[in-house]
């Protein structure tokens, strides 16, 4: 078993800045682990914010680039994201994500954090 535990998520004014972190345990090489970040608006379908690869490669969906960063700490087990100039459509539950490629890329996911951009 894989858990991924998110952390970070609050209330921010427009413009304003978070980090979101997600921890993972259980039974994970997360070295060999592709990370992600979702995120689910109310009445909206969960979609792909953020994604990086075990060599560090990242993507980013349209609507962050250029605000959003992805990064990861392999000796933490950890990922990140750094969200910068957030706007109130930023406005989601963010989840964490990881396809175990030892459990035929079985889906594992965070439990959620908030995340409100509101003045």
């Amino acid at each position: 078993q894989v858990q991924l535990v998110e952390s970070g998520g609050g209330l921010v004014q427009p413009g304003g800045s978070l980090r979101l972190s997600c921890a993972a345990s259980g039974s994970i090489l997360f070295t060999i682990h592709d990370m992600n970040w979702y995120r689910q608006a109310p009445g909206k379908q969960r979609e792909l914010v953020a994604a990086i690869t075990r060599g560090g490669s990242t993507d980013y969906a349209d609507s962050v680039k250029g605000r959003f960063t992805i990064s990861r700490d392999n000796a933490k087990k950890a990922v990140y994201l750094q969200m910068n100039s957030l706007k109130p459509e930023d406005t989601a539950v963010y989840y964490c994500n990881t396809k175990n490629p030892l459990q035929s890329y079985r889906d594992y996911w965070g439990q959620g954090t908030q995340v409100t951009v509101s003045s």
